[in-house]
């Protein structure tokens, strides 16, 4: 097992086109490090970085306290999983398993040891003779991952490894691996662009946009506590609904409608405190507004309903608020309805709303988040 240690690290390709910028930060010994973001940010290529399937333009990686910016990727101790799972077809999964032991020239007595450790782990004993071509999806996932875990790596590298599967089988493979991987210990990188996959994986969490980290933190704190407006409409689904705003001491105009704040939101947030028509961005969470007539609240906002979508145990509620919406600068978290930026709020099953109804809409004003307009970072 290793930390790996990323500092001041630059990708920059011979167009000149810089893909990262200045990535810095530790993954600890044995943690569970998820890179997240949309298409293009740049999460893959500092992977293969770590992976040294790309060179480094500058900084430094540091895998077990040894710089390896030079050392080939054979000779880096980390396991790789990826996206295909790269079996070989006319093999056997047991052979599968063992081939990078058996490339290793490792005694046959180990070999057949770790392959049946591993089987047992990922619940592949019964399926060791079986070929690939026999296998669910999910089967041979579990495939690629004991190729990896027989090893005995220092480091886990993840690929997008359940894009290829169906959705319920991703939430059960998902489960398995974060289990996997903290029986076993051992230091992993999981890159996706799924932020619920992030979410619920990792121990922590880095979000990055364009090549450029936006912030490092537990998925929790990512929640609570976003570093910028990337990161609040980026963490968290549907995204946080996020409008230019006016706050006039304890009271903020969110187009028509004034909300009323409460003492323990400036508790939280003291440079807000005294602010007087002061221009913000004002995130509102779905799961911080419901129908005002289910659950009464002491802050409500009225707002025309244009869409509701019935989940059974929620209606996610499509509002269309009067006040200008802000981009978020992700694609993936807007939320379109033809021409009107809608917020999206997550209602009571208990709710009657329907398109076309003004909704009276109780807000949790203390869960409200602030955002400066010029630098578009958190108000604290």
């Amino acid at each position: 097992m290793a930390a790996i240690i990323l500092n001041n690290i630059n990708k920059v390709y011979g167009d000149s086109f810089h893909a990262i910028h200045d990535l810095s930060f530790d993954i600890k010994d044995g943690e569970f490090m998820v890179f997240v973001g949309p298409s293009g940010c740049g999460k893959s290529t500092a992977l293969r970085m770590v992976a040294g399937l790309e060179s480094i333009t500058s900084g430094e990686l540091i895998i077990g306290g040894r710089v390896v910016n030079k050392v080939d990727p054979k000779d880096r101790d980390i396991a790789m999983v990826f996206q295909s799972y790269a079996l070989y077809p006319h093999k056997t999964v047991r052979e599968n398993i063992a081939f990078p032991l058996q490339m290793a020239k490792m005694d046959k007595a180990e070999i057949n040891k770790r392959v049946e450790d591993a089987a047992a782990i990922l619940e592949l004993t019964s399926n060791l003779d079986r070929k690939p071509g026999n296998l669910s999806g999910g089967q041979r996932q579990r495939v690629a991952m004991g190729r990896a875990i027989v090893r005995k790596p220092s480091a886990f590298l993840m690929d997008e490894p359940l894009s290829n599967l169906d959705a319920k089988l991703r939430v059960q493979m998902r489960a398995e691996i974060a289990g996997i991987q903290r029986r076993l210990g051992v230091t992993t990188i999981y890159v996706t662009h799924d932020q619920v996959e992030a979410m619920t994986m990792g121990d922590r969490v880095a979000v990055m946009k364009a090549g450029v980290l936006q912030q490092v933190d537990t998925p929790q704190s990512l929640y609570n506590r976003p570093d910028n407006v990337f990161v609040a409409a980026f963490i968290g689904s549907p995204s946080m609904n996020l409008y230019e705003a006016v706050l006039d001491g304890q009271t903020v105009t969110l187009g028509s409608n004034r909300i009323d704040l409460p003492e323990v939101l400036f508790e939280n947030r003291p440079s807000l405190r005294g602010s007087s028509h002061r221009p913000v961005i004002v995130g509102i969470r779905p799961e911080h507004m419901d129908d005002a007539t289910v659950r009464p609240s002491s802050a409500e906002i009225s707002a025309p309903v244009t869409l509701v979508e019935a989940l059974g145990a929620e209606s996610m509620v499509h509002l269309s608020i009067d006040a200008p919406w802000v981009d978020a600068g992700d694609p993936d978290a807007i939320a379109d309805i033809g021409d009107q930026k809608s917020a999206v709020a997550r209602f009571s099953p208990k709710s009657g709303v329907r398109a076309g109804d003004t909704a009276r809409v109780a807000v949790d004003a203390e869960e409200l988040h602030f955002f400066d307009p010029d630098t578009r970072t958190s108000l604290w």
